[in-house]
């Protein structure tokens, strides 16, 4: 909600349209993030897909990482969950990985396994492998299979999100949810909440599938990324 001016006035300056900004009153990370915006675009109706994005990471070739979202369309609109994996150049150990499982298309794979952050020797095994990926944290469903799987998952989040927004008011470009509701809300990522359940759980979860991604992308997760 601090922040409501600044992704205004980007939006502006830019000449973006767009259906309304959803402020929120608290920061409760991003499962319940995306649980809002999948309520607002589901709300008249619709089912459009999400492109879910971090605003903080850095993606240098606008041009490969289209193409890779052109080519998570066909899978997302068919009901899968889409995560998009950064091909390794180094055996990092400040990201989370995922390992990829049989092939899907002839750009998408399904999603074997989320693994944490190694250390280093563990890094490098999963570099020489090829079968593994960064977690960019970046993915695309439909607004629709996202509210049905943060269901499954997680209940309460979406029941919190849902009366968060049910006694939300419009403010102009800004929609504000519920403060009080939203403070309510459990604290939760998409990948604890969701993504990671999805190769291992017998829950009747959509489909995960990875696309790998290669577009000199970074999280600008520390110093030395920063220097980068």
């Amino acid at each position: 909600e601090e922040h409501r001016f600044i992704v205004a006035e980007q939006l502006r300056l830019r000449h973006f349209e767009h259906s309304g900004i959803i402020l929120e009153p608290a920061g409760r990370n991003t499962a319940p993030a995306i649980a809002l915006a999948a309520l607002h675009a589901t709300a008249r109706g619709d089912d459009p897909l999400l492109l879910v994005l971090a605003a903080d990471h850095v993606i240098q070739n606008q041009a490969n990482f289209i193409q890779a979202v052109r080519q998570a369309i066909p899978q997302a609109t068919s009901g899968k969950l889409v995560t998009f994996g950064i091909v390794p150049h180094a055996p990092e150990t400040g990201y989370g990985y995922i390992r990829q499982g049989k092939v899907v298309s002839e750009y998408a794979f399904q999603v074997a396994a989320f693994v944490e952050k190694p250390d280093l020797a563990t890094a490098q095994v999963y570099l020489d492998d090829g079968s593994y990926y960064w977690n960019s944290g970046l993915f695309m469903m439909r607004a629709s299979v996202w509210l049905a799987a943060i269901e499954i998952c997680r209940g309460d989040i979406l029941a919190a999100c849902v009366a968060a927004w049910e006694q939300g008011s419009v403010d102009g470009e800004f929609l504000r949810v519920d403060k009080d509701a939203f403070a309510q809300c459990p604290k939760d990522s998409i990948d604890y909440a969701v993504m990671e359940r999805l190769a291992s759980s017998k829950d009747t979860l959509p489909p995960g599938v990875v696309i790998p991604l290669s577009a000199g992308w970074s999280d600008v997760g520390a110093w030395d990324a920063l220097w980068e």
